[in-house]
C-alpha cells in the first residue's frame, strides 16, 4: 500500500463561563495545556470508547430513504458542517442534532451510503482524534453553536469539523476556503461552477472527467485568490477523496453509469436530502477503490503539496509532506505531527482514551505494510 492508487485495476471496472464549568461535552481537548485538562475532565462524564462497527454482511444496493429512516430537515439548534454525506446522514441515519460517536458515525456511512469498513473507519477516526472529545466520545459534524457556551481556554480547538487545517481544508467542491470566512455552508458559486463544468465535461453530469477538471480548477482558484492556500497533508488526500465521493455515493446503486445527475447532487450538497427510493451503492468503496479514483483524478493535471507563502499565485511545494507516493507516511505524519501536537499533555483518563483511539485509527492498516506508531506515553 506504498502507493495509494496503485490498485486502478480495482477500480476501472467500475469505471465522504469558565472552562470548568461551561466546557461542551463534545468540544475538542485538543490543544489544552496540562492544567486545562486537570481541570476540565473531572466535569465531563467519561465513556469508554466503543469499537468501532465491522464490516456490513449484506453490502448489495438497498433502499435507504426508507420509513425507518425518514428525512427531516435539519432544525435550528441542529449542527452541521462542511461534508454533504454526513449532513445527509444527519438528516436520516445519524443524530440529527449533528452529535455522534465515532461508532455511531461508521455504522451511518456504511449502512446509508455502503463505505468500505476499512475507509470508514480511517477517516472517522482521523476527524474523531482532532475534531471530537476522547473523554466523552462525542464528535460535533459542524462546528460551535449556541448550545457549546462560551470557548475553552485558548489554545484549544473548540470541536467539530469545520476547525479548519487539522482535518477540514481548502480548495472544497462546494465551500470556500476559511480564509474568506465561510469554510463550511454551501456555496453556490462554487455549485454554479461545478454544474458549468459538468455540462461542459460531462453532458450535463458529474462524473469522472468532471472531478479531473474541476478538482483541478479548485486548486488553481485557491493558488490565486487565498493567500494562505495549503494544500498538505491530510488535506492533500482528503481534497481528491471528495471529488471521487459524490461518484460513489450521491448515485443510485440501482444506476451503474457512473453519472451523478446535477439536481441530485444538489439536493445532497445544498438540501444535505437524499432522492426519494434512493437505493446505496450497489459496491462497499473501500480505501483500495477510492484510491484508484484518486489516482484517475490526479494522474491528468498532478499537482504536488505545497502552499501559498503569505501571497497569492506564491505556490511553494512542500517536500515534508506526505503524497500519494507513500500512504504510509500520511499516517504516520498524521499521528506523529498532527495528533501528537495537538495532545502533547495527555495523562490519565485522556491518554488512555487518546491511545485506545489511535488504535482504532490504525486498524484498518494493520494488513497494509505500514508500521504502527507506538502508544504515546
Amino acid at each position: 500500500m506504498t502507493r495509494l492508487f496503485s490498485l486502478l485495476p480495482l477500480f476501472s471496472f467500475l469505471f465522504t463561563l469558565d472552562a470548568t464549568v461551561a466546557f461542551p461535552s463534545y468540544g475538542s481537548l485538543a490543544g489544552l495545556s496540562a492544567r486545562e485538562l486537570d481541570e476540565i475532565i473531572p466535569t465531563l462524564q467519561l465513556r469508554d470508547p466503543e469499537s468501532p462497527p465491522g464490516p456490513l454482511n449484506d453490502t448489495s444496493a438497498k433502499l435507504v430513504n426508507d420509513p425507518a429512516h425518514p428525512w427531516k430537515p435539519a432544525g435550528k439548534d441542529d449542527i452541521r458542517g462542511p461534508c454533504p454525506g454526513l449532513n445527509t446522514l444527519a438528516s436520516q441515519w445519524l443524530p440529527r442534532n449533528g452529535i455522534a460517536t465515532p461508532a455511531q458515525i461508521v455504522n451511518a456511512v456504511q449502512e446509508g451510503f455502503n463505505m468500505g469498513n476499512d475507509l470508514a473507519v480511517f477517516v472517522t477516526y482521523a476527524a474523531f482524534l482532532v475534531d471530537g472529545n476522547l473523554i466523552t466520545n462525542l464528535l460535533s459534524i459542524g462546528g460551535k453553536t449556541s448550545k457549546t457556551g462560551p470557548d475553552p481556554p485558548a489554545p484549544a480547538i473548540v470541536g467539530g469539523l469545520d476547525t479548519h487545517a487539522v482535518f477540514e481544508g481548502d480548495a472544497s467542491t462546494t465551500r470556500a476556503d476559511a480564509f474568506f470566512g465561510d469554510n463550511h455552508s454551501f456555496n453556490e458559486t462554487l455549485f454554479d461552477e461545478l454544474t458549468t463544468f459538468s455540462n461542459k465535461f460531462g453532458a450535463g453530469f458529474y462524473n469522472l472527467t468532471v472531478a479531473t477538471e474541476f478538482r483541478f480548477q479548485r486548486i488553481q482558484d485557491s493558488i490565486a485568490t487565498n493567500p494562505q492556500f495549503s494544500f498538505i497533508s491530510p488535506r492533500y488526500y482528503t481534497a481528491y477523496a471528495e471529488s471521487v465521493f459524490p461518484i460513489a455515493f450521491f448515485i443510485d446503486g440501482r444506476d451503474p453509469s457512473l453519472q451523478l445527475d446535477m439536481n441530485v447532487a444538489r439536493g445532497f450538497f445544498q438540501n444535505s436530502r437524499m432522492p426519494n427510493d434512493f437505493f446505496r451503492s450497489n459496491v462497499s468503496w473501500t480505501v483500495n477503490l477510492i484510491g484508484g479514483g484518486i489516482g484517475l483524478i490526479f494522474e491528468p493535471h498532478p499537482i504536488e503539496p505545497g502552499a501559498n507563502n503569505g501571497s497569492i499565485n506564491s505556490y511553494t511545494l512542500d517536500p515534508n509532506s506526505a503524497d500519494f507516493s507513500d500512504f504510509c507516511k500520511l499516517y504516520t505524519d498524521f499521528v506523529n505531527n498532527t495528533v501528537r501536537g495537538l495532545y502533547p499533555n495527555a495523562k490519565g483518563a485522556l491518554l488512555n482514551a487518546l491511545n485506545k483511539n489511535l488504535d482504532f485509527f490504525f486498524s484498518p492498516l494493520a494488513d497494509s505494510g505500514c508500521t504502527q506508531v507506538p502508544p504515546f506515553v
